[in-house]
């Protein structure tokens, strides 16, 4: 690789972004459909019964194979169904790279599901919403929900059939000014509620629509969490989907957080206590169904007609049928007004019913794993509704309230108010630590990267996901059964692994699974078993809670045979080497329902938990630590809209696209907070008015090229292309390409200055954080031959010989570990460059292995290197 004067540096990094062809025309990578695409064939990712309400996936397209201008046609099994289509990605060209399709509530018939691009249509289409001066109408035919414009309602009511099964929707905090855990506790609770500040229509479509909340929980004197909720509602449906999320703004030293959610009206109709009705889902399907006034069991038998009625859920006879010695009596029945279901353990639930607020508690069921999922009505209407991930995030609880009233409440608390308060406070004092050097000695012990302030959750934030139902009738149990299932493993059309393979899409790192030889089956059976193990580990480890669930630990101790759970940097994973990036590649390959959900809930951990979004560190997120928030090393590299990309683009989902575009002028605070303060006594303290930050080529830049590169995809946008053509260039025209290490960012225009020593620097780490990921999909994407070789070299050289580092560079490269997860890099510049040499030279060094830990990033990153090098060089592989 031969070195660069700064003049020539300066000269060539200054050519005009816009000049630069931006599509590569290189073969076997990025396939280039026919004029008239083929249908996408389709699948559930878990099949629905027997009918579903409502679901938007995400379908790719091969390069210039779809117009900008298409549009689709859906069919399901022999027949077509109406489709709503938007784009969510381009390809360079302008084509086509990916969209988002919308189906309306249907039966599921039997056949093969496919979408498929033809000529535009141009049909007069009603949407869902009716606006006007004062309202926000929504008509699905099943469902009529009104929102008032200017208040601090989520929706003022919810119908089916004109009959008003819910209203008064609104949020609601509880915050304690005190530990609960001190022995003299004169403790009050604060009680706030949801102060709405903005009201968005996202989308307004004939079968999907989506209405945006934001504002936040206020008291008479302060304000506390902000939040952001969406509506989402689907022609033919009778249901409504509330995306609820809170970033977390309080003192985590004097506010513990009491109970957090969602509450609503529900309206009675006059009817008999002994027809309004109260449904909790349990447990494999099992029902707890009581009426508020039980007309079962009594020393008086009401007669047949009575109790059958009741105990399914139908109107009773007049009352006048019932036998005198009954009718007489019947306000001496005890009536209960106020239920809950308490999940406060994954293991664990409780329902108790009470007659009214002065009076004890009954015991009514137990169960473990409550599916969270309820109903409150009559036979003439009510809402169901549920907490989805219920037992999962745990604390939650399901309140119903003044069920013997003319007006019932039902509150879906996130965070149960019978649980302990919610306590963000850090897990130690510091120890002293009140230096760099101090601070670096802790890390030497227990791998935590401790610096006071710096492990507070201020700005990390939670969403939750929420169901209402209006429904016309009391369900039947097994209806009830199918609500809840419904509402925890939502109904998802998904494009098929093959078809997604062959559209080239995520940079052609992944291939079906191949298990033609020995050493390939051998490969298949660790990579299913890797799986395996991480999916039953988070059952058998418990790796579930409000804050933790869809985290993974980070390493195992073999002393106590347990994962180091209170062990600084080794507890909590965080993102720790791609296993985000894993899992999502898992999936394509095997299309596992399973796989999806763990994804899933994985994305929606790190993308909300271990990010900060408001505050002195935003939108950093956080290095591996026992607190999700509590390590000093606020990174990218954890931010990085690399790990969400996966999720948004196969479901199409509004939050995960406003967490990847927070990340687009992310690499600001590194000014602000600088990696390298510890271990670099010259480095910059505060340069926030400058156009400069320094950032590295592999952790930092590996996660701003990628939120450039998904911002220009999704928008077209031509300023943040150049910022990311230009970064691409520079680092290229650097006197050593990747191996310089890193540079000063021109934040304005995205090019990096010349860095003047020539030094080498590499880290084991730049490669394993995302950068492999999107350089595989630049050197394609984009056509600037220096960027590639710079790319290809470094792929070439990670694992290369000392004397073949030494001709290249200079010098030999040392001190570098995991090269059996630089295998993978090896394999690109085999496939790049045809070379059949290379591509054998990466599978003797994945085979090489090394010695490690039990530990989670270890296997993502085996992982990683077995399934890019079968799908880079699977040919090369030899038994």
């Amino acid at each position: 690789m031969k070195k660069v004067t700064r003049r020539k540096f300066v000269k060539n990094s200054v050519t005009a972004a816009a000049g630069i062809p931006v599509l590569a025309n290189l073969p076997n990578l990025y396939p280039t459909g026919a004029p008239d695409a083929p249908a996408a064939p389709l699948h559930w990712l878990d099949q629905p019964s027997h009918s579903m309400r409502g679901t938007t996936w995400g379908v790719p397209w091969p390069k210039g194979s779809v117009k900008a201008t298409s549009g689709f046609r859906f069919l399901a099994g022999n027949s077509e169904q109406a489709v709503q289509t938007w784009p969510l990605a381009y390809w360079p060209d302008g084509s086509l790279k990916w969209t988002a399709h919308a189906l309306a509530a249907t039966e599921i018939p039997k056949g093969n599901w496919t979408i498929q691009p033809i000529k535009p249509q141009n049909r007069p289409v009603k949407p869902l919403i009716e606006e006007n001066g004062t309202h926000l109408k929504i008509d699905t035919g099943k469902l009529q929900c009104l929102i008032r414009k200017n208040e601090n309602t989520l929706f003022e009511t919810l119908a089916t059939g004109g009959n008003i099964t819910a209203g008064s929707a609104r949020l609601v905090l509880l915050v304690q000014r005190q530990d609960s855990d001190l022995e003299e506790t004169n403790t009050s609770i604060n009680r706030f509620e949801g102060k709405i500040n903005k009201l968005t229509i996202e989308q307004n479509g004939p079968i999907r629509a989506v209405v945006k909340v934001e504002g936040s929980h206020a008291d008479a004197g302060r304000q506390l969490l902000p939040f952001t909720v969406r509506l989402y509602f689907y022609a033919g449906s009778e249901a409504v989907r509330i995306m609820h999320t809170v970033i977390y703004d309080a003192d985590e030293n004097k506010d513990f957080i009491r109970g957090l959610g969602v509450r609503f009206e529900v309206p009675f109709q006059q009817q008999e206590l002994h027809n309004r009705h109260i449904r909790f889902a349990g447990e494999n399907d099992g029902i707890f169904a009581e009426a508020v006034r039980g007309l079962t069991g009594l020393r008086r038998d009401p007669g047949k007609a009575f109790t059958e009625a009741q105990i399914a859920g139908q109107a009773t006879p007049a009352n006048d049928k019932l036998p005198e010695n009954v009718s007489k009596r019947l306000q001496y029945i005890p009536a209960f007004g106020n239920y809950t279901l308490f999940q406060p353990t994954p293991d664990a639930f409780e329902i108790q019913k009470q007659t009214t607020a002065s009076h004890g508690w009954l015991q009514s069921a137990y169960g473990k794993r409550s599916a969270g999922t309820g109903y409150v009505g009559t036979p003439a209407g009510g809402a169901a509704f549920g907490i989805r991930n219920f037992w999962q995030s745990h604390p939650a609880q399901l309140d119903v309230r003044n069920a013997d009233k003319d007006h019932g409440e039902v509150t879906l608390w996130l965070w149960a108010p019978r649980a302990q308060p919610m306590d963000l406070r850090f897990y130690h004092d510091g120890m002293g630590q009140d230096t760099h050097a101090k601070q670096l000695e802790g890390l030497e012990i227990t791998y935590e990267d401790y610096e006071p302030g710096f492990g507070r959750p201020y700005g990390v934030a939670r969403t939750s996901e929420i169901q209402l139902w209006a429904l016309p009738a009391t369900p039947a149990n097994a209806a009830l059964a199918e609500i809840a299932r419904q509402i925890q493993s939502p109904p998802l059309l998904l494009p098929t692994p093959a078809y997604l393979a062959s559209t080239g899409v995520f940079g052609g790192a992944f291939s079906l699974p191949d298990r033609a030889t020995p050493k390939k089956e051998k490969i298949e059976k660790q990579l299913d078993s890797y799986f395996d193990y991480y999916k039953n580990e988070v059952e058998a480890r418990h790796w579930y809670g409000f804050w933790n669930y869809g985290d993974f630990m980070h390493s195992y101790d073999t002393d106590r045979h347990v994962w180091k759970y209170d062990v600084g940097g080794f507890a909590w994973d965080n993102s720790e080497l791609s296993t985000d990036i894993w899992l999502w590649y898992y999936f394509l390959r095997t299309g596992r329902a399973d796989a999806f959900r763990l994804a899933e809930a994985m994305t929606r951990h790190t993308g909300e938990v271990d990010v900060h979004h408001i505050g002195p560190f935003a939108p950093l997120g956080s290095r591996h630590n026992v607190m999700h928030w509590g390590c000093s090393a606020k990174q990218l590299r954890i931010s990085t809209a690399t790990n969400r990309r996966f999720y948004y683009y196969l479901t199409g989902d509004e939050r995960v696209g406003e967490l990847m575009r927070e990340q687009i002028n992310a690499v600001q605070t590194l000014q602000t907070v600088v990696p390298v303060r510890k271990v670099n006594a010259a480095a910059p303290k505060n340069t926030e008015n400058s156009d400069l930050a320094t950032v590295s080529f592999g952790t930092d830049w590996g996660a701003v090229a990628g939120a450039w590169l998904t911002e220009w995809e999704r928008t077209q946008d031509n300023a943040i292309r150049d910022k990311l053509l230009n970064s691409m260039r520079t680092i290229a025209a650097q006197p050593h390409g990747f191996f310089t290490g890193s540079s000063l960012l021109n934040l304005k225009t995205g090019a990096f200055q010349p860095e003047p020593t020539g030094k080498i620097s590499v880290s084991h780490l730049s490669a394993v954080f995302g950068l492999a990921e999107v350089c595989y999909e630049l050197s394609y994407l984009v056509e600037d031959k220096a960027f590639r070789q710079a790319w290809l070299d470094y792929c070439r050289l990670y694992n290369a010989t000392p004397d073949a580092q030494k001709q290249a560079l200079g010098e030999s490269l040392k001190k570098l570990s995991l090269q059996q997860g630089h295998a993978r890099l090896t394999a690109f510049a085999a496939r790049a460059t045809g070379d059949k040499v290379l591509g054998q030279r990466a599978w003797q060094e994945f085979f090489r292995g090394e010695s490690t830990q039990i530990s989670t990033n270890g296997v993502a990153q085996w992982s990683l290197a077995a399934m890019q090098c079968l799908a880079f060089a699977g040919d090369q592989l030899n038994d």
